[in-house]
């Protein structure tokens, strides 16, 4: 399958004249759920054309409140209406209570927390009647109660509940510069089996406290040292749906698609 990118409003019309070839367009589930509307009618005629994956940002997989139903609900709608081929969130929670937060906030990687997340994906798993796929997080701060290395925490996670792993490239590079880690050994370790597909996008530096940070924006382009890395994953992964991701400072529809067009050249070297 040909690499894909994240469908944003200013490129509907675009995409709609010129039909650019493109393996899939990815949405956020949320910005659909509404019944009708100018984006619904637009994603409707695009799935005419375009296999379409659903990325959810609300489910709160690791919220120990578990998690809600009238989301799930509108979730199911949603896949009922679009048809999507690939189903996923994150591995991080979101909400309290009936207190949503807008962000993914990171989770201690803990047995406990492992009970939590499984709990979760397998209630989602049930309640949507297929798999899903979890995205690795880019994080900025580690929880010293975390005793499991986030790859095998993803492993685990895909072995009990029959979930697949959404591999997010650029989260990795992300969080292993932060945290001082290696991100081939990151890809070393992930369950290849499990891997459903891969996200690239870009990233942005700044400096707290006098260390410098790197932030997963999806604002710029990929970076050099992430398509080296996403090579890596390649390699040992296969070529599996890629998605380039561009959420704020959104370009022109053609930087996006020169942007799929190196990961589709990545892939075609694999099994050149």
């Amino acid at each position: 399958m040909l690499p894909g990118i994240a469908l944003k409003h200013r490129h509907f019309k675009e995409i709609k004249e010129r039909r650019p070839s493109l393996g899939f367009l990815e949405v956020h589930t949320e910005n659909f759920f509404a019944p009708a509307g100018y984006a619904h009618e637009c994603l409707l005629g695009l799935r005419e054309h375009y296999p379409v994956s659903a990325h959810s940002v609300g489910l709160s997989l690791g919220s120990a409140d578990g998690v809600d139903q009238n989301h799930l609900e509108k979730i199911k709608k949603f896949i009922e209406i679009f048809q999507p081929f690939l189903v996923s969130d994150h591995l991080s929670w979101s909400r309290m209570g009936e207190k949503f937060l807008a962000d993914l906030l990171p989770l201690p990687l803990t047995e406990e927390t492992l009970e939590i997340v499984c709990a979760n994906v397998e209630k989602t798993q049930e309640f949507l009647g297929r798999k899903i796929l979890i995205e690795n997080p880019s994080t900025y701060l580690e929880f010293p109660e975390s005793d499991i290395p986030e790859p095998e925490f993803l492993a685990e996670i895909a072995k009990i509940t029959g979930c697949g792993v959404l591999l997010d490239v650029n989260n990795i590079f992300v969080s292993a510069t932060n945290h001082g880690f290696s991100g081939q050994e990151y890809l070393e370790k992930i369950s290849c089996a499990a891997v459903g597909e891969i996200h690239l996008a870009g990233f942005t530096r700044t400096e707290i406290a006098g260390q410098e940070i790197l932030i997963d924006d999806h604002g710029s382009a990929v970076h050099p040292s992430v398509w080296a890395l996403y090579r890596e994953a390649v390699k040992k992964i296969g070529a599996k749906p890629t998605l380039v991701e561009w959420d704020t400072d959104v370009p022109e529809l053609d930087v996006l698609l020169a942007e799929a067009e190196k990961a589709a050249e990545i892939m075609e070297m694999q099994y050149a």
